[in-house]
């Protein structure tokens, strides 16, 4: 199973569920979660732009070619919604995934519940923890229930 992890970049939610699912037949992808690299890499390789508005669109569209590919390519897209920073990355990946008909899994907090209601709609799960998506996984792929 491919496993698209999506969203926040500043806690270890990937590593938890990368790590809970060892077991399972799953591969992981996901976004550059180096803040520097993934911001630069447009002028990285196309060149300097001296306005930040066309510095930000390079980079956007290669993360853009990026996620795309791999979001088609998985069989789940989780997605997770931190606390601290607006997510706007993680709100267009969630509605790509939904569009191509991706089984989608929403993470957050309650303290999100009501302003990603549209966004939860779309899911099959909405889920608080990293041990509840891996819960899913192992759900999905051998039907055994947590103990």
């Amino acid at each position: 199973m491919q496993v698209y992890l999506s969203g926040e970049i500043h806690t270890d939610w990937r590593e938890q569920i990368i790590t809970g699912a060892q077991d399972l037949d799953v591969q992981f992808s996901g976004p550059v979660t180096d803040h520097d690299a993934s911001d630069d890499c447009g002028v990285a390789i196309m060149g300097a732009e001296p306005n930040k508005f066309w510095h930000d669109h390079k980079g956007a569209k290669l993360n853009a070619i990026r996620t795309r590919r791999l979001i088609e390519e998985a069989d789940v897209v989780v997605v997770r919604f931190g606390d601290k920073y607006k997510q706007w990355n993680a709100a267009f990946d969630a509605g790509y995934a939904a569009a191509m008909g991706k089984s989608l899994v929403i993470m957050h907090g309650a303290d999100h519940q009501h302003a990603l209601k549209e966004v939860d709609a779309a899911a099959l799960a909405v889920v608080e923890t990293p041990d509840q998506v891996v819960q899913i996984l192992r759900y999905v792929l051998t039907g055994g229930l947590p103990t």
